[in-house]
This record gives structure tokens, sequence and C-alpha cells, in this order.
């Protein structure tokens, strides 16, 4: 997961295909070599689930995701309350999973052995 939190997200503007089938299944396995339970959901978008002790926890993950999204202008949607957040990852331009939706879930879940 190293390689895939070393990248950078490049700007998509369509004309790529998503990833599909080995070449998907090839990046999910890098992903998830930790168990870190990110799932492709119809060959379309990452999402996870992350579990938190309160809601000022949620908040504050949320901010940190946020400034990585700011920084790698690649914007999950975010979906949060007391004890959760939610995160859905695509590239919107192409419709569907690329290289960039998994540099960021990995840019994700190395948050979380920082706190």
């Amino acid at each position: 997961m190293d390689h895939l939190a070393a990248g950078h997200c490049v700007p998509c503007e369509g004309g790529t295909a998503p990833l599909k089938g080995e070449e998907l299944e090839r990046y999910k396995a890098k992903l998830n070599d930790e168990a870190s339970g990110w799932q492709a959901v119809d060959e379309h978008h990452l999402a996870k689930k992350f579990p938190f002790k309160n809601f000022r926890g949620a908040l504050a993950f949320v901010n940190k995701v946020g400034e990585i999204a700011e920084s790698e202008g690649h914007h999950p949607n975010i979906n949060f309350g007391w004890g959760f957040v939610k995160i859905l990852l695509w590239t919107h331009a192409i419709d569907g999973l690329s290289e960039n939706d998994f540099f960021m879930a990995a840019k994700i879940e190395g948050l979380l052995t920082q706190e």
C-alpha cells in the first residue's frame, strides 16, 4: 500500500477507460494488502466505513481527509455522523475507478496510522 500512498492524483478529463477486471483486481490487492477493508463496488467506486468513538473523532478525520482531497485535487463523497465516516471514491470524469482513487484511498488509510 505504501506505493499507492506515495502516488499523486493527476487531473482526469475523460477519454480514459475506467479500471476493470484483472487490472482493477491488481489495484484492489495492493490497497488491501494490510486488510484495510476497502470494497470495490460494482467495479465503479471504492467504499469504506470507518468507526469512531464519537462525533468529534469522526469530524476530525473528515477534516483531515478534506485536506488531502484539496491537496490532491481529487474529492471523495463523505458521509459522517456520530461514530462513523463513510467514504466513496470514484473518478467522476470517467464515471468509474482510476488509479487516482486508489492513491486517495491509500492516503486516507494512512491517516489512521497517524492517530
